[in-house]
């Protein structure tokens, strides 16, 4: 999980001087109106009239990103509708694991309190090569020194609800089935602009019903996930020369349900023995289970192959028998999917279009997070969208793009060099293998895997990654 800063590294929403301590991207609201919005209660599409809709924003998925959108435009007044092709609360893959940077934004939204009954805990348990080193989580300026673990059924329902409060009209049972653009998509990112085209809103279908409506809306936010339908008919693709991340979780039994730490396997084996790039791990849920996955790094080429089932079975046999992970104490069948990482989606923006979240590929490389970026992205595109909305117009949403880069993207490019730097078995070896003699070293490796240096530690990052880029230079062929 852990990996190197780069040259000219800057500390995610730091902005642009290494002395700035607070994440400034994340800290403005986006400018609205005055009045206290109304507040509107979720719905189906299909109740009610089926006249179509209207909407100052239309925002395309409730997730992290959709619902952290939809609760900071809401906020601010203005009129945004929400369409979730499902109905809260549901299941969602994910490592139900939140840091530091996914709990500052859920108590920025209001919720810090709803996580009280979530289990919290201190830090990061790093297993690797015969060694174990607990790292708590760092003192920070503008993060706090814990994270939660909480499933994703309650956590999404949690935001949403909070959008809904806010004032967002949250449309569940409800898939944007199609875009209704001025000109055809292929006028816009297929041809070559870089830009999605133009978008006024979307055909929507009730799921159940099969009833369709229309929701027109000044803006249009893609947040419905890894496999954005709306996003791949506008024109979005994934770079597939940059890395892809493969995971698969499960729940088990455990009587460790309520340990204080997350743990991650940073050497996890295929059934042969072979030293696979990724990581295991296991995070405590404080309900009696326990949340089990590998996730896998996939880089050019290397890797794609993996089986994570057989991965997954492998790791549930060698893990700490004081897990009590096995077959008789599975709570069900893994499920998993495929990650985009490290910003690998694109276009982003178009003139009335944004794309946030995992639907703009803003994973982690690093370490495979994806709630987080979710919730940042989601939080970014609402400030843009709101200074569109508040007089500034179209021309608004061009900075997003940059402040996307600005925000995350030599962080993320150096978090891309370290993928396909650990595709090397070898040398995945030699860093995490070295880096585990040394506690003082993981704890810094463990704030830069989790975006979460201070201003004072960039020029410590630049220097680790200066010796992981040379060692990466003189092993050819491993």
């Amino acid at each position: 999980m852990p990996g190197p800063g780069g040259s000219g590294l800057r500390a995610p929403g730091s902005g642009g001087t290494p002395t700035q301590a607070a994440p400034t991207i994340l800290d403005v609201p986006p400018s609205g109106s005055t009045s206290a919005p109304r507040s509107r209660a979720s719905a189906s599409p299909g109740a009610g009239s089926s006249t179509d809709r209207t909407a100052d924003v239309l925002v395309v998925g409730g997730g992290p990103a959709g619902s952290s959108c939809a609760f900071w435009l809401a906020d601010a007044g203005w009129d945004v509708v929400v369409v979730e092709k499902k109905r809260f609360p549901r299941e969602k893959t994910c490592g139900d694991g939140l840091t530091p940077r996914s709990v500052r934004q859920i108590e920025d939204m209001g919720l810090g309190a709803a996580l009280s009954g979530a289990h919290r805990y201190d830090g990061l348990r790093s297993v690797a090569y015969g060694k174990v080193l607990e790292l708590p989580w760092p003192e920070h300026p503008s993060f706090p020194s814990y994270g939660y673990v909480i499933t994703r059924h309650d956590l999404d329902q949690l935001v949403a609800e909070r959008a809904t409060k806010a004032g967002a009209t949250v449309l569940q049972g409800a898939e944007a089935v199609e875009a209704i653009l001025d000109t055809p998509a292929a006028s816009g990112a297929a041809a070559g602009t870089g830009r999605l085209p133009r978008c006024t809103g979307a055909v929507v279908r009730d799921t159940a019903s099969g009833a369709t409506t229309t929701v027109r809306a000044r803006y249009v936010v893609l947040a419905d996930g890894a496999n954005s339908r709306l996003g791949r008919a506008m024109g979005t693709s994934r770079n597939r020369d940059w890395p892809l991340g493969l995971a698969l979780r499960g729940y088990y039994r455990s009587p460790r349900h309520d340990d204080p730490f997350i743990e991650s396997h940073l050497d996890i084996r295929d059934a042969s023995g072979t030293v696979i790039p990724g990581y295991g791990w296991i995070f405590p849920m404080g309900d009696g289970r326990v949340n089990v996955g590998v996730g896998v790094l996939s880089a050019e080429g290397r890797w794609r192959g993996v089986n994570t089932s057989r991965l997954m079975d492998a790791f549930i046999a060698h893990a700490p028998a004081s897990w009590g992970l096995s077959p008789e104490t599975a709570c069900g069948q893994p499920t998993g999917g495929k990650l985009p990482m490290g910003l690998a989606v694109a276009p982003r923006v178009g003139p009335t279009v944004l794309a946030v979240g995992d639907a703009a590929g803003s994973i982690n490389p690093f370490n495979g997070e994806g709630i987080a970026y979710g919730y940042e992205t989601g939080r970014l595109a609402a400030s843009v969208l709101g200074r569109a909305l508040a007089g500034e117009g179209d021309g608004a949403l061009d900075d997003y793009e940059r402040r996307l880069q600005d925000t995350y993207g030599l962080y993320y490019r150096v978090a891309r060099d370290f993928v396909r730097l650990i595709s090397h078995p070898r040398l995945m070896q030699v860093c995490v293998g070295t880096g585990m003699h040394s506690r003082s070293l993981m704890a810094l490796l463990l704030r830069i895997m989790a975006n979460l240096l201070r201003p004072e530690e960039i020029g410590a990052a630049e220097a680790i990654y200066g010796v992981l880029a040379a060692v990466a230079k003189v092993g050819p062929g491993t």
